[in-house]
């Protein structure tokens, strides 16, 4: 059993830091609150994605979520119509029989001409995009090119937003203590500025295939929902970062912001909660995690 952060008093899963059991949040599943789902690095079409599918669909029966954004790596291998219903469409297709919405972002294992006219990822031809629920604005990026234009663009749009919930997400993390691929630095001097300066609240990334909480960073706390397809097991290299993290099992993640706290929940492909908490938005955009 790997050793515990000096705040962790009881490890519930063998080779994982997690919060302590008693503590982890309980979804108020608020009538006026944003709820959606977080998935990553999920379009292998194997049964592990089918399962996590299934979990989703299970979840949403006593928390009904109305979207999923999806950080990267939607369809791996082959990318064309038919892989789209068994990739996405079969493993999902409760969900999206219920009219739930999923907002994809692109990975580097995405085909960008494919995954931009397929509708049923709401990019509308777009490699970043926006788009808000209530008081909650999502910022969806392309993080396979950076390029000045899209630089602008965030800034842009970023300032100009008034939203109480600033959320980004892109594939590449830009903190991550997986083993295999670990923060993506040069990504991070580029947009981290960008998102301190304007307040973002949350970022979630994938790439890595772990689930991961890093403390928060600069007031905005990070996210990396890397497994809910493809699983890298044991791949995780605690740090002085590490708040909690999970790579036994693949998982997806569920998110509620009702004023101005945002409780989430990550849930393993058995269905156990592994990793869950609040994250409340202070005044001037100070954020602290409970517990």
């Amino acid at each position: 059993m790997r050793r515990l952060l000096p705040s962790i008093v009881f490890l519930f899963v063998i080779g994982a830091r997690l919060l302590p059991a008693q503590t982890t949040a309980t979804m108020p599943v608020r009538p006026d609150s944003v709820k959606f789902a977080v998935i990553g690095d999920m379009g292998t079409g194997d049964p592990p994605q089918y399962e996590v599918g299934a979990r989703m669909t299970e979840a949403r029966a006593s928390f009904p979520f109305q979207l999923v954004i999806m950080v990267g790596d939607n369809l791996y291998g082959r990318q064309r119509e038919q892989d789209f219903v068994t990739k996405f469409e079969k493993p999902y297709a409760p969900l999206l029989a219920a009219g739930v919405l999923f907002f994809a972002s692109l990975g580097n294992h995405d085909d960008a001409r494919a995954a931009l006219s397929y509708p049923r990822f709401n990019m509308n031809g777009q490699r970043y995009y926006s788009y808000a629920r209530k008081n909650v604005r999502f910022f969806a990026l392309d993080s396979n090119q950076m390029d000045p234009v899209q630089v602008a663009w965030i800034d842009k749009a970023l300032r100009e937003s008034t939203d109480q919930w600033k959320i980004c997400y892109f594939h590449h993390p830009l903190y991550s203590d997986g083993g295999r691929h670990g923060p993506t630095v040069d990504l991070r001097v580029v947009l981290e500025p960008i998102f301190v300066k304007y307040g973002v609240n949350v970022v979630f990334s994938g790439h890595d295939h772990i689930y991961e909480r890093i403390k928060p960073q600069f007031g905005i706390t990070y996210f990396v929902n890397g497994s809910s397809g493809e699983l890298r097991k044991g791949d995780t290299r605690p740090s002085q970062m590490t708040a909690a993290y999970f790579d036994q099992n693949q998982a997806f993640s569920l998110v509620e912001v009702a004023g101005d706290d945002m409780f989430f929940q990550a849930r393993s492909r058995a269905g156990q909660i592994v990793d869950g908490g609040v994250i409340h938005r202070g005044v001037g955009n100070q954020i602290r995690v409970v517990p």
